[in-house]
């Protein structure tokens, strides 16, 4: 019998497997192929960064230096980013702030 995982388990997993799957399972992937992952699994974003220079931006903003590839420490940047953003748009029950920091 398989273990029974929860919604926030298999979500991880589907961050790192998109992850490893855009990057053709390397430790890293270029900046074509990390568009090619915002096109795919987060489109809305996507459509924000049509400008090379927003996608530059973007990049920065994640740490990644110019001619650099994106790692999953920087991609996991965007995702705490992306996740901040979306929970303070998103109606709350009374009495819940994010207040979430990234180390």
């Amino acid at each position: 019998m398989s273990p029974q995982y929860s919604e926030l388990e298999l979500a991880l997993n589907t961050l790192v497997s998109e992850f490893h799957k855009a990057s053709d399972n390397k430790a890293t992937m270029n900046t074509t192929q990390f568009q090619t992952l915002l096109s795919n699994q987060m489109p809305a974003l996507s459509k924000t960064l049509e400008s090379d220079d927003g996608m530059g931006k973007l990049l920065q903003k994640m740490g990644v230096q110019s001619g650099q590839e994106v790692s999953f420490e920087n991609f996991w940047s965007l995702i705490n980013s992306q996740a901040t953003t979306l929970f303070d748009a998103t109606p709350k029950e009374k009495g819940v702030n994010c207040t979430c920091e990234v180390m």
